[in-house]
């Protein structure tokens, strides 16, 4: 367990009854509850945390998953004004997000958030230097040096995630469908992709309404015909690995000594990397929700909205 910064802190934390941190991702949202001594008292999950999806359908993912946590420690939204909260949600790209997102939730004691990235990186290095990269349903670079927030990446589907599960699925299926025209090599793989939809039409038609975790979800598949050595799945990650190390070697020369890979991906691609971007890497101290715990006791959010009522 991270010790309290009771030094660091902006204010005073005998205060606070309960410090809660969030972790929001594109798939879900998770919930960790510490008391004012430190002490674990409830965990939980909900649905997703990304800011884009819309603010209404985040808070209310959020609390439910705090109204389970708090059920666990034998509380209810009774304590939200003796609550320090740290939201570290995806979506959150600089302070005017983070202001909407707390202004559009309920009323707490005290209520930070950032994104998932920089929540990431103070749990990673328990509050120090350092880097981390995000592999999950998304993907986001960040690095904390000197008291500075630096970005390499993070900037969604549709303009990015290389290295995530989605960026996986959704080239999976362009390279699938360019076999089925001949354009590219067609294997087991691909065949066995088409076979999973039905027919290259019932590609388009899922591709119409697809959200980055309904691409995500196809990872597993696509992995499976990679590790069996299949030539297109497996060119499709290290394709993925590829931009990491990428994105690793980026955030080095920003000055992160070591980088931490993150997220539900980042075992999964991590074999596939370079020797030179392992040689970067160091493994985490200590997740995101303990990052968004060291938020709520007063560590920069890397941004500059936080709210205080009580």
């Amino acid at each position: 367990m991270i010790p309290f910064m009771n030094q660091s802190s902006a204010f005073q934390i005998p205060s606070y009854q309960v410090f809660a941190g969030v972790d929001g991702g594109g798939t879900k949202c998770r919930v960790r509850l510490r008391d004012a001594q430190g002490t674990l008292i409830g965990e939980a999950e909900g649905g997703s945390g990304n800011i884009r999806l819309g603010l209404d359908l985040v808070w209310n993912n959020i609390l439910s998953a705090l109204d389970t946590a708090l059920a666990k420690a034998g509380r209810n939204r009774s304590v939200f004004p003796k609550m320090s909260l740290g939201l570290g949600l995806a979506g959150i790209a600089d302070a005017g997000d983070a202001a909407r997102t707390m202004a559009a939730g309920p009323q707490f004691g005290r209520c930070d958030a950032s994104s998932d990235a920089h929540t990431a990186v103070l749990g990673a290095f328990s509050g120090r230097d350092g880097g981390i990269l995000i592999s999950g349903t998304g993907s986001a670079g960040y690095a904390w040096v000197a008291g500075h927030a630096i970005q390499v990446g993070g900037w969604g589907f549709e303009l990015g995630d290389e290295g995530s599960a989605a960026d996986l699925g959704r080239n999976a299926l362009r390279a699938t469908l360019h076999a089925h025209d001949g354009l590219g090599p067609q294997t087991e793989f691909t065949r066995a992709l088409i076979a999973h939809f039905g027919t290259p039409a019932d590609i388009v038609h899922f591709v119409t309404d697809a959200r980055p975790r309904d691409y995500g979800q196809l990872a597993p598949m696509i992995m499976k015909f990679a590790d069996a050595g299949d030539s297109v799945a497996v060119t499709l990650v290290e394709d993925q690995a590829r931009f990491m190390g990428r994105y690793v070697g980026r955030l080095h020369e920003l000055g992160a000594a070591k980088v931490c890979l993150v997220g539900g991906m980042a075992p999964v691609f991590q074999p596939w990397l370079s020797p030179a971007a392992r040689a970067v890497l160091a493994e985490p101290e200590h997740d995101a929700l303990e990052g968004a715990i060291l938020m709520a006791q007063g560590l920069p959010n890397g941004l500059t909205a936080t709210q205080v009522t009580a």
